[in-house]
């Protein structure tokens, strides 16, 4: 006869031989014919530990944590000195996120069976998610020591040193696990990962690699390895680990939310802002997701949607700096300097590698407030070349108000800046500082003056150069009646965005052979690929290698009469020298070109060449090009 599904034979078993069954079942993954069994077992004995114990964690395989935890509890009451029932128990309760209650499970388990290897490394990984590190490594080291080659303790006594901080002995723990395991991909992601802290970055990827070699749709080592090429700036191959990773999971908010980053990185912005309104519709208290999504929307030029967006996230999360900052430059770019200026003070708390705020503790920092006639003050440079000279302008303001001024500049800038008015002395950053009574960044001072788009002191120019040293660099000239023209096509390549606001060499290739002018480049570092195009141009005379510092810079560019170049420094120094520059910038520009003008309210001698959508600099070469035959007819 048949009972259910499974054929029992004329002879009806005797619980222990149905039980046996059970657990052979199991044994091999066939968990409904091992339930079938353990109720059969159960139907004659209730309370049949074995069997309330197998179910139990038959119903945890199928996810199922609330009958498991039930089950388990039940199987514990018959006998509570079962040490694989304690550690199932706190198995189940780890994934409740109920770690307190598995801790005191597997307490129970090691203090009937206290060199229990599972209990031990479970009591060890419960320790490291309650963020109890050093506990977790006692735990781990103690079951490391019975077994060494336990190769999941190995893993987790990896991940604990990685929350303490100790990558290089986390690294050699998942070694040890990989050398007893070397196709486990959780093992070789969280490896990658610590070779990424150490820098170590292209032995992470293959790390990364090997987990996908090993299984192809590993969540964990797709996100990893998608974050890493993130990271490296490297969007398409992000993009498609994210991609696959969505496939399996679909939802993801992580997923989401990263995908929308790569999209960034390749200027698919209506793409990623739908990722972010996406992630914000799983999750409308994320500042994070509101503030990204702000960030896109500025980019597509709806800004007061990206205002909104900072606003709101804002609200969930009023000392986001992130947010706050992201605003600011919203505010400025728009032209609410009013507003703007305060919200820029929230740069010091963004974590970022271009801004650092001197630690003056026996100075105060003055924004304007304090009288300061008869006193020194430091005004010290904080971010990039372009921004120190764009803003020295204020020092003759400071000294106006009856203060000795001190400014401290990058080193390449320091004998540029030496003739600034106002400046009683100009040092180089990592000299010794003279004493002073107060201190400003640079980049303070406009709200220190209450600087409005109508006050700008927009006087030009404020930096100068001695004639001698003109006429020496317009000595490495080849005479010539024709215009001379200073070209500049990149910036600092290690800045965050400047992927979109450097034209590149290659683009410029149509201006350059127009005939009638003498092209002068003042590029200093070449890129990838720009000698062999400065080599196929002989016409455009090269500087750039000749040039020590910002002054040489300056004095050819007083020998020129235009200079065409690409949002960088050298556009800020033809401004303050009172120089003709055009100005090649990104759709998306920064805040400091307002929008929707091709003048600029800094800088009376720029003219602004805009891209008319995200990544098109064909337009804006051409729109230069006939501009400059324009000005051929003039001369």
């Amino acid at each position: 006869m048949s009972v259910g599904p499974y054929n029992l034979g004329s002879k009806q078993p005797s619980p222990v031989d149905t039980l046996r069954q059970a657990m052979v079942a199991h044994g091999a993954g066939r968990l409904g014919e091992a339930e079938f069994y353990c109720r059969l077992v159960l139907a004659t004995n209730k309370k049949q530990f074995d069997a309330l114990h197998l179910l139990g964690l038959i119903e945890f395989q199928r996810g199922r944590l609330d009958e498991a935890h039930r089950l388990l509890r039940q199987s514990l009451k018959i006998n509570p000195r079962s040490v694989q029932a304690h550690s199932n128990l706190a198995l189940v309760l780890q994934q409740l996120d109920r770690n307190q209650e598995a801790l005191a499970s597997l307490d129970k388990a090691l203090s009937i069976e206290p060199d229990n290897l599972l209990a031990l490394n479970n009591h060890g990984h419960v320790l490291w998610r309650m963020k109890r590190s050093e506990e977790a490594l006692a735990s781990l080291d103690r079951a490391l020591a019975i077994k060494p080659d336990y190769s999941d303790a190995l893993c987790n006594r990896g991940n604990a040193l990685v929350d303490l901080l100790r990558l290089e002995e986390a690294l050699v723990s998942y070694d040890q696990a990989l050398a007893v395991n070397p196709h486990d991909a959780p093992t070789l992601s969280n490896r990658g990962n610590v070779l990424w802290g150490l820098n170590r970055r292209d032995e992470a990827l293959q790390s990364y690699d090997k987990a996908l070699a090993v299984n192809p749709n590993d969540l964990s080592a797709l996100k990893d390895r998608g974050t890493a090429l993130l990271d490296l700036g490297r969007g398409e191959e992000a993009l498609a680990c994210f991609d696959r990773a969505l496939e399996i999971k679909p939802g993801d908010l992580y997923l989401i939310f990263k995908r929308g980053g790569a999209l960034v990185t390749l200027n698919r912005y209506e793409e990623a802002l739908g990722c972010f309104d996406q992630a914000f519709a799983i999750t409308p208290d994320d500042a994070d997701v509101l503030d990204d999504r702000g960030t896109v929307l500025a980019a597509l030029q709806r800004h007061a949607e990206a205002l909104a967006s900072y606003d709101q996230a804002l609200t969930i999360a009023p000392e986001s700096a992130k947010a706050h900052w992201n605003r600011a430059l919203a505010l400025l770019r728009v032209g609410d300097y009013d507003k703007g200026w305060k919200e820029y003070e929230w740069r010091w708390k963004v974590n970022a590698s271009w801004v650092r705020l001197h630690d003056f503790p026996q100075q105060s920092l003055w924004l304007g407030e304090q009288p300061i006639e008869g006193k020194t003050i430091l005004l010290h440079a904080e971010q990039g070349f372009g921004d120190t000279i764009q803003f020295v302008r204020y020092v003759p303001l400071v000294a106006a108000l009856g203060a000795k001024v001190i400014i401290e500049v990058q080193p390449a800038l320091k004998m540029l800046l030496s003739t600034v008015k106002g400046a009683d002395k100009v040092i180089g950053k990592g000299e010794k500082l003279p004493p002073f009574d107060f201190h400003c960044p640079l980049l303070s001072l406009p709200l220190a003056f209450k600087t409005r788009l109508e006050t700008i002191p927009a006087s030009t120019p404020y930096l100068s150069v001695p004639e001698e040293r003109v006429a020496i660099w317009a000595s490495q000239l080849p005479k010539s009646q024709m215009l001379r023209i200073g070209v500049v096509w990149g910036g600092n390549p290690d800045f965050v965005n400047d992927r979109t606001r450097s034209i590149g060499l290659a683009r410029l290739a149509p201006l350059l052979s127009m005939p009638g002018f003498q092209f002068v480049s003042i590029q200093k570092d070449l890129r990838a690929g720009d000698q062999e195009i400065l080599h196929n141009h002989p016409q455009l005379i090269h500087l750039g290698d000749k040039l020590a510092d910002f002054s040489d810079t300056a004095a050819i560019m007083s020998g020129l009469d235009l200079v065409i170049s690409s949002d960088t420094a050298p556009v800020h120094l033809a401004g303050a020298l009172g120089r003709p520059v055009w100005v090649l910038l990104e759709h998306a520009s920064d805040w400091r070109w307002a929008l929707d003008r091709d003048d600029n309210p800094w800088y009376s001698t720029a003219r602004l060449f805009r891209q008319p959508k995200v990544g098109e600099w064909e337009s804006v070469v051409m729109r230069v090009t006939d501009e400059l035959s324009a000005l051929t007819k003039v001369v």
